[in-house]
């Protein structure tokens, strides 16, 4: 086993690892809210996708916010984690 993966399992790197997890995820619920906001989702007026895209346009709308954090979003997530840890430190 390599120092990196002993590094990985301390409860400091899975606690760390939890957080930023859950700052991904909520910077995920706010940009889904913001694409809402924005019409990302609402039913086209002509050449609609019908009841089915008004089914399902929510759980596409959470995907593309979900991918948006994921690859860095608009910083949220960083300003969220870097503010948990030194909630958990103090």
């Amino acid at each position: 086993m390599s120092i990196s993966a002993i590094a990985a399992t301390t409860p400091a790197a899975q606690a760390s690892d939890k957080l930023r997890a859950a700052s991904i995820e909520l910077e995920a619920t706010f940009l889904a809210e913001m694409l809402k906001s924005a019409g990302l989702g609402r039913a086209r007026q002509s050449f609609g996708g019908g009841a089915g895209e008004d089914q399902f346009s929510s759980f596409l709308i959470q995907q593309q916010a979900q991918q948006m954090a994921r690859a860095g979003g608009i910083g949220l997530s960083e300003v969220i984690f870097n503010a948990m840890m030194e909630k958990a430190d103090g």
